[in-house]
C-alpha cells in the first residue's frame, strides 16, 4: 500500500508514511497556464488499496479539486479502495442552511468525494458530528483532545472554560482527563452578522489558570473577546488548545498581541505562521493507527 500526498500538508503525509512504514507514492502536481490543477500518478504498480492525505485548508477550493483529481486518477489506475485522510475537512462549518437560497455545502462536498472514488474518510474533530450523515462512505471522526491534554500541567488552580454551548462536550471530556472543574460561558451569536455577545459565566475563574479548548481558529475574534472577558474576571493565565488552526492571514499576529498566553494547535493544517506563543503537536499517531483498521 502506498501513501499519496496532496500539496496541502506534505509534512503530515511524510510523518504518516514514516510511522506506518509505507512508501510515498510518486506523483506530479502542477498547474496549467490557466490555473487549472493537473495531476499525474507516476507509480506503475499501486495495488488495490492506497491512502491519500490532503487537508482542505487554504486555498480550499484548490485543495478540494486536487483531492478529487487524485482520487479519480488512482481509480483509473485500478485502485479499488482509496482511504482519504482529510484531517481538516473544509466546508464542514457550512453544515446548515440558514437562509433560503443557500446550498448545504458540506453535503455537496460529501457527494463529490464519493463520486471521485473515495472509499473511506478519516478526519479529526468535525465541527459537528452530525456531518457524518451526509456521507455515503464510512467516516472515522477522531479526537485530538488527548494529544492536546498532554500539553497541560494541572494544579489546583486549573479550570477548563467552555467558550460556548457547542464546546461543552469537548470541554467536559478535557476536564475529565485533567481531573479539574469546568465552567461555561453564556454567549449568543447574531446569525445575520456573526457577532458574538457574552452574557455571563456559570462558575468561578478569579485567580484561576484558564484552559480553553475548541475545534478551530478562523479569525480569532471570538477567542480574543472570550480571553478579554476572562481577564476582566481576574484569571491568572489563558492557554488555548485547538485542533485546527486555519492560519487566516494575520490572525496569529493578532493573537500574539492580545491577552492569550499560549496557543497549542495540531498539525492537521500545515504550519504557515510561527510565533513564540504557538506550539504545534502532531496527530500522526492517531491517524496512522486508522490505516490498518
Amino acid at each position: 500500500m502506498l501513501v499519496f500526498a496532496g500539496s496541502s500538508n506534505l509534512s503530515l503525509a511524510r510523518k504518516i508514511a514514516r510511522r506506518t512504514g509505507l512508501k510515498l507514492g510518486r506523483m506530479e502536481l502542477s498547474r496549467f497556464d490557466n490555473d487549472e490543477a493537473r495531476v499525474w500518478i507516476k507509480e506503475k504498480d499501486i495495488g488495490d488499496k492506497c491512502v491519500v492525505v490532503q487537508s482542505l485548508s487554504q486555498p480550499t477550493d484548490h485543495n478540494l479539486v486536487e483531492l478529487l483529481l487524485i482520487c479519480d486518477a488512482l481509480k483509473r489506475k485500478g485502485v479499488k479502495k482509496i482511504i482519504g485522510i482529510v484531517p481538516w475537512l473544509g466546508y464542514s462549518k457550512q453544515d446548515k442552511v440558514f437562509r433560503e437560497g443557500e446550498p448545504l455545502s458540506i453535503e455537496v462536498v460529501a457527494k463529490i468525494l464519493k463520486v471521485a472514488g473515495l472509499s473511506k474518510l478519516i478526519t479529526i474533530d468535525l465541527h459537528n458530528e452530525k456531518i457524518k450523515k451526509y456521507f455515503r462512505i464510512p467516516v472515522v471522526n477522531l479526537s485530538a483532545t488527548k494529544v492536546l491534554a498532554n500539553e497541560v500541567v494541572v494544579d489546583k488552580e486549573t479550570v477548563v472554560v467552555a467558550p460556548d454551548k457547542g464546546a461543552v462536550d469537548k470541554s467536559k471530556k478535557l476536564a475529565k482527563l485533567l481531573k479539574c472543574p469546568v465552567v461555561l460561558l453564556d454567549k449568543v451569536r447574531d446569525l445575520s452578522t456573526g457577532e458574538v455577545s457574552i452574557l455571563g459565566m456559570r462558575g468561578e475563574v478569579k485567580g484561576k489558570k484558564a484552559i480553553i479548548i475548541d475545534d478551530l481558529i478562523v479569525t480569532g475574534g471570538t477567542l480574543i473577546k472570550t480571553a478579554k472577558y476572562l481577564r476582566s474576571l481576574g484569571v491568572q493565565s489563558i492557554k488555548v488548545l485547538v485542533t485546527h488552526h486555519l492560519y487566516v492571514k494575520g490572525v496569529q499576529r493578532k493573537l500574539d498581541k492580545r491577552v492569550i498566553d499560549r496557543v497549542v494547535a495540531t498539525d492537521t493544517v500545515e504550519v504557515k505562521e510561527k510565533s513564540k506563543k504557538l506550539k504545534i503537536v502532531s496527530v500522526v499517531d492517531e491517524l496512522s493507527r486508522q490505516i490498518g483498521s
